[in-house]
């Protein structure tokens, strides 16, 4: 999920819809995707989520009604979103952005047997104060 090139598809169109909570966007490759908000919190690039390596991810849970509060544009290669429970260091360039897009039943199902591997509900509250990353780079 580098940086765009020239050949990678570029966003024509964006969208916030606060009501079902999605993330629309149109590609100009003529794909079009509606990627929900808890689907972008859960994938979200960040270091608190992802960790900084393979095997250091943070399963987030609690994140079925998260909202988007605001998108604000970085560059010209993607969007930093405000999240309703105040998640805001995620950087969603549009390869990240078309990655989820058109892996959302993959990554659904990758999601669901990571909970049950877990033994933990979709809705359940993160454990510890904001999703438990402390590596003190933040």
């Amino acid at each position: 999920m580098a940086g765009l090139t020239r050949e990678s598809p570029h966003p024509e169109s964006l969208t916030v819809h606060g009501g079902s909570r999605v993330l629309e966007i149109g590609f100009s490759d003529g794909q079009h995707f509606r990627i929900p908000f808890e689907l972008m919190r859960v994938y979200s690039p960040s270091a608190e989520v992802q960790g900084h390596g393979p095997g250091q991810e943070v399963l987030q849970t609690g994140k079925r009604d998260v909202s988007v509060l605001e998108l604000e544009p970085v560059g010209n290669y993607g969007v930093k979103p405000v999240f309703s429970d105040g998640h805001d260091t995620g950087i969603f360039s549009w390869d990240y952005l078309y990655h989820l897009g058109s892996k959302q039943v993959e990554l659904w199902a990758e999601y669901e047997r990571r909970l049950a591997e877990a033994g933990v509900d979709r809705d359940a509250p993160m454990a510890g104060k904001g999703g438990g990353h402390a590596c003190g780079s933040h």
